[in-house]
């Protein structure tokens, strides 16, 4: 175990090996190296208040991951296993997976207010039809088979649901909660950038706005390893469990 860890640190000691020297070689104020950006993340964690802006951003982004995989899941279980509220459905799906993140925060911010209940309903419309995709083709792939014996043996419907159904969702659900951890945090950052005064997003404005790069790059790596935090505390243990087959 122990030999694995330090083969998954041997490629990122690498890159940060390679990023000093390029950085000293180059010598322009414009490409910091890595210690100039730990003097800023420093700077920031000491004397600004990175924490708050952090735990700002990761609060947006918990909210809207919850509401997207919720509500995501449930139609996409809907549109996989109903196949005319497929059909009746899917113009509307395409359509919400091609417009503009840029374009459903703008509308949300103009149609809701600069308020926090715009930035989380924008980001949680973005992900949401991933999820229903990826949710449907599972609902899609479930053995009917499983469901018609556990039908056979007089399992209660809630049983079959949490017990059979389900369980043959786990991967997709995994795979969406992954994407969407990703693909959310990213739209979080511009929804706090047009419209909030705290976060992540309005820092990186603001150090944009002074051109400070070894600021942004510290915020940048700092959110960075909060996600590879949650990584390694939720989803990789839930990883394991799925593949035993176990809840």
């Amino acid at each position: 175990m122990i030999r694995l860890n330090y083969t998954r640190l041997l490629l990122p000691a690498l890159l940060m090996i390679f990023w000093q020297w390029s950085a000293v070689w180059i010598n322009n104020p414009d490409y910091p190296t890595p210690v100039a950006v730990y003097h800023a993340f420093v700077f920031e964690l000491t004397q600004e208040q990175m924490l708050y802006h952090l735990g700002m951003t990761l609060w947006r982004v918990v909210l809207s991951f919850a509401f997207s995989m919720v509500l995501g899941v449930i139609f996409g279980i809907m549109m996989g296993r109903f196949p005319r509220l497929n059909e009746l459905s899917d113009p509307v799906l395409i359509l919400a997976l091609n417009i503009p993140a840029l374009v459903t925060i703008l509308l949300c911010y103009l149609s809701i207010g600069l308020v926090e209940a715009a930035a989380v309903t924008a980001v949680a419309l973005n992900k949401i039809p991933t999820v229903i995709a990826m949710i449907r083709e599972g609902a899609r792939m479930v053995d009917d088979d499983l469901i018609d014996v556990a039908r056979v043996f007089q399992l209660p419907p809630s049983t079959r649901f949490f017990r059979v159904f389900l369980p043959q969702l786990y991967p997709y659900i995994m795979a969406s909660a992954r994407t969407g951890l990703s693909l959310i945090w990213k739209i979080v950052l511009v929804v706090e950038l047009i419209g909030r005064s705290n976060g992540v997003g309005f820092k990186l404005h603001t150090l944009f706005q002074f051109f400070d790069i070894a600021g942004i790059l510290a915020y940048t790596f700092a959110f960075v390893a909060i996600i590879y935090l949650l990584e390694a505390l939720i989803f990789r243990p839930l990883d394991s469990v799925v593949s035993r087959g176990r809840v």
